[in-house]
């Protein structure tokens, strides 16, 4: 039955795509896009979960999500639901916070550790850690970038580096720019290597509710 996921997630892909597109065409014209969230607010949300939660991921992680509940009603996912992540190499798992055509905010991380390449967008993303540690190099750099719990890693436009997390680690993500460019990343190693189609459906239909809701309330 999984190939069944497999197929019917392509199918869904393609006509979120085209109906996102014809969208986009439709009000883009009419609304001016501009961005909704603030990395300088994710990075005081961080810091005040990390002072509430003294140490456990579990009550950190869950501050994080109410209070970007509470500072972004409209933008941020209520319920939000975990599933794994495969991109660059890395393996963790996720929840989606938001997801529309110019930014995303999600909680990843992981309990065992993982490494891999951050990728290189058509965005800005900005790593907030709230446990653990994440380590980053960029090429011809000897030694490593370090960040801990309420440390923020601006990965800028254009920029591709190797990273860690030694051992369990979660953060606060969120990309502004070309959302769509980064998808392909999200998705391939999924596709070409885990053959995990149910996580692969999962990440489908909760991008593509999110951008389409979104966009449905006039935020490209």
């Amino acid at each position: 039955e999984t190939p069944g996921f497999g197929i019917m997630a392509f199918g869904m892909t393609f006509w979120s795509i085209v109906v996102a597109v014809l969208a986009a065409l439709l009000v883009g014209p009419l609304y001016a896009p501009t961005h909704v969230f603030s990395e300088k607010v994710m990075l005081q949300v961080a810091k005040n979960a990390i002072k509430k939660g003294h140490g456990n991921s579990t009550a950190i992680v869950n501050e994080v999500m109410h209070q970007m509940q509470v500072k972004y009603p409209r933008w941020v996912a209520k319920e939000p639901k975990w599933m794994f992540n495969n991109a660059g190499g890395a393996m963790g798992s996720m929840a989606v916070l938001h997801a529309s055509f110019s930014e995303y905010v999600i909680i990843f991380g992981t309990a065992v550790g993982t490494e891999g390449a951050t990728g290189r967008f058509m965005a800005d993303d900005w790593f907030t850690i709230l446990a653990g540690q994440q380590w980053a190099h960029s090429a011809g750099k000897m030694s490593k970038e370090i960040y801990k719990a309420g440390d923020q890693h601006h990965l800028k436009y254009g920029e591709f580096k190797q990273y860690k997390m030694p051992d369990e680690c979660w953060a606060l993500e969120y990309a502004r720019g070309n959302i769509v460019s980064m998808l392909p990343f999200g998705m391939f190693d999924t596709i070409f290597s885990t053959l995990d189609f149910y996580t692969f459906y999962q990440t489908v239909i909760v991008s593509a509710h999110e951008m389409l809701n979104n966009l449905l309330q006039g935020k490209i």
